[in-house]
């Protein structure tokens, strides 16, 4: 039954990705240099509504503490995240959206997975050399959080309870997804060179 719950719920999010125009690579260069935030203010809204909802869960008995779980802080994830970033800049995709976009049927994103494949394989390949360098010693703790989650095994960086800071962020990005403009850099003039 789970990996059925997961199947639709995979799906639905999928949907919803390709409905607000995140399996599209020309809308997520809009929005990385800042001239179409549309995409940008729905992310925001989904993670702050999504956040809200968990830990208001948590909180009244409805979610599971157990099932969280925390990457552990590490120069191999600072190093991974450039990366990622950069990848997503270059493509237009990062790993969900390029997933999503094959389902609707986006000939450019299987290229985009088949190389996040190869790179997973790469990555599991040098594995041992990897951690031998140190790059995935935990910093600050390793498996830490802002602030600590009652009933989880994981630590706090400041002294407020975790799902008081969960909901309180949530409502941050709720309200910034509401009051951040479409655009912050105009929309470049047809005919005039673009400038970066």
């Amino acid at each position: 039954m789970q990996i059925v719950l997961a199947i639709i719920l995979g799906a639905a999010f999928g949907a919803v990705l390709d409905r607000i125009g995140a399996t599209n690579p020309s809308i997520l260069n809009r929005m990385l240099a800042l001239r179409d935030l549309r995409l940008a203010k729905a992310i925001m809204l989904g993670i702050g509504v999504f956040s809200i909802l968990t830990f208001a869960g948590q909180m009244l008995g409805l979610v599971d503490v157990g099932h969280m779980s925390v990457k552990a802080a590490n120069a191999g994830v600072f190093l991974g995240g450039v990366l990622l970033g950069i990848g997503w800049a270059v493509s237009g995709y990062c790993p969900g959206t390029a997933v999503c976009a094959v389902g609707a049927g986006r000939r450019d994103a299987i290229g985009y997975v088949f190389g996040g494949l190869l790179g997973a394989l790469a990555f599991t390949l040098v594995y041992d050399a990897v951690t031998a360098m140190g790059l995935l010693d935990g910093i600050a703790g390793g498996k830490v959080t802002l602030g600590p989650v009652p009933g989880s095994e994981y630590g706090g960086v400041l002294n407020i309870r975790g799902d008081v800071l969960g909901i309180i962020m949530g409502l941050i990005f709720v309200a910034v997804a509401f009051v951040l403009p479409e655009r912050l850099r105009p929309a470049p003039v047809v005919g005039e060179p673009v400038r970066a």
